[in-house]
């Protein structure tokens, strides 16, 4: 593991060019690229069968999207609801929130270089959770997921901008505050996607009072129309400690031949002299170990592995692949009381296709979409522009990897929102089939056709 001058990263990463050139050779139904990450080039065309789609609804929405191909589709296409989950976006942002018993360990911590083993570590474990292939819902302006009840967290976040679609959000307990802003940038390769995540990070020990910074990988799905869908997320994430110039850079392996290399992840805390301190190794869903190393990055001699982190157990066949927490997430055993009418819960299209009505789905979305439509058009003949509640727009434009990002702050209204609501003796029992989700800023706007 000899990190000389970059020697490790740099011998990854020529192996990841390598392997794109290679895996781009195959090919499968109607010339689409279909790759299959556990067999080879032969079964191509019999892979391409398979999947979630029926025939006929894989050669419709082939054709319909032939135009977008190399085309951002981040909110330009409306896709079918048999690729859905009953989730939304902001919820699976909340997802992050699992194992947030690690930034408890974070927070104790004496020792900076384990502060990042730990930090790193909990930002690896939601990628068990971003494999799902079921694609989330995307939030409605003005829409709003809340959760309680886990780690003495509160949790809020906000869609607050549609074009583009950013989202923003505020975690916080005794230990830690966390703050995203989260726009992604697509693009549409025929059957696969690329996802660009730009976004900022900001997470807060409040013991040493760090300020860590995110830089995650880009991801990929693939076999998105024909095929079996899989997702994978080759290349760099770097965890920084803005206070002290620390940091953590960890490779994800990209998918090769057979799964050759699959889930892996290596890397290693460096000092701010880019010294390496500690070497970190495992698999993003099994379980991530770290161990001391010297300057060369060798394991140190009389240390060991050490186990920091290891996915929790699963539903077994779970029909959209969620785990417990993610089931928590989507019930109201982690709503707050008197809860927001904006919140992703309420959605009558979420709801729908929890209940297994695809029909009703389908057609709610529809009608949110509309309704969406409707208030802009409101808001334009006002001349008024959309405010979110709780986060507010900052001046700040910040560069990522892949793009410019706006950036919304957490106002602390909800704070003040949530004191208020807890300390109200009444309690408004919430029903998704009865309560009506409102997200609009003028009131339940009706649809038009």
């Amino acid at each position: 593991m000899a990190q000389n001058q970059g020697g490790f990263f740099s011998s990854i990463a020529s192996s990841f060019s390598s392997f794109k050139n290679q895996v781009h050779g195959l090919l499968g139904y109607e010339g689409l690229e279909v790759i299959n990450p556990e067999g080879g080039t032969e079964d191509a065309e019999v892979e391409a069968q398979r999947g979630r789609w029926k025939q006929e609804e894989r050669d419709s929405y082939w054709r319909s999207m032939q135009k977008y191909v190399g085309a951002d589709i981040t909110s330009m296409v409306t896709l079918p609801v048999l690729i859905f989950e009953p989730m939304t976006m902001l919820q699976k942002m909340a997802e992050l929130m699992e194992y947030s018993h690690l930034l408890e360990l974070a927070d104790e911590c004496e020792d900076p270089y384990m502060r990042l083993v730990y930090t790193a570590s909990w930002f690896i474990s939601v990628y068990y959770a971003l494999q799902r292939t079921w694609k989330p819902f995307n939030p409605i302006l003005g829409e709003t997921y809340e959760m309680i009840n886990h780690c003495g967290i509160t949790f809020i976040a906000e869609q607050v901008s549609h074009h583009p679609p950013i989202s923003a959000a505020h975690a916080e307990n005794e230990h830690f505050v966390y703050d995203i802003t989260s726009k992604v940038k697509t693009k549409f390769l025929g059957n696969s996607l690329d996802v660009y995540p730009l976004g900022r990070t900001r997470l807060k020990l409040k013991k040493s009072g760090v300020i860590l910074d995110l830089v995650p990988p880009p991801t990929k799905v693939n076999n998105l129309i024909f095929g079996r869908t899989w997702i994978d997320s080759p290349g760099e994430m770097i965890l920084t400690n803005l206070t002290t110039g620390d940091k953590v850079v960890l490779y994800f392996q990209p998918c090769g031949w057979f799964g050759a290399g699959r889930y892996e992840v290596d890397g290693y805390v460096y000092n701010s002299d880019e010294e390496p301190k500690i070497l970190i190794t495992g698999k993003w869903n099994e379980s991530m170990s770290y161990q001391p190393c010297d300057l060369e990055g060798e394991p140190l001699p009389n240390t060991e592995l050490k186990e920091v982190w290891r996915v929790a157990e699963s539903p077994a066949d779970d029909k959209f692949q969620y785990t417990h927490f993610a089931h928590k997430v989507n019930s109201f055993t982690t709503a707050p009381k008197k809860l927001l009418p904006s919140d992703s819960r309420l959605r009558t299209d979420r709801y729908a296709l929890e209940m297994g009505d695809l029909s009703k789905a389908g057609s709610e979305k529809s009608i949110l979409e509309e309704k969406q439509r409707a208030e802009k058009r409101i808001r334009e003949s006002k001349g008024q522009e959309f405010v979110p509640k709780w986060f507010d727009q900052t001046d700040q434009i910040t560069s990522t990897p892949w793009g410019e990002l706006e950036i919304y702050e957490y106002n602390g209204k909800y704070a003040e929102h949530r004191a208020a609501a807890d300390s109200s003796a009444s309690v408004e029992e919430v029903n998704v089939s009865t309560t009506e989700f409102n997200p609009w800023q003028f009131g339940n706007v009706a649809e038009t056709s």
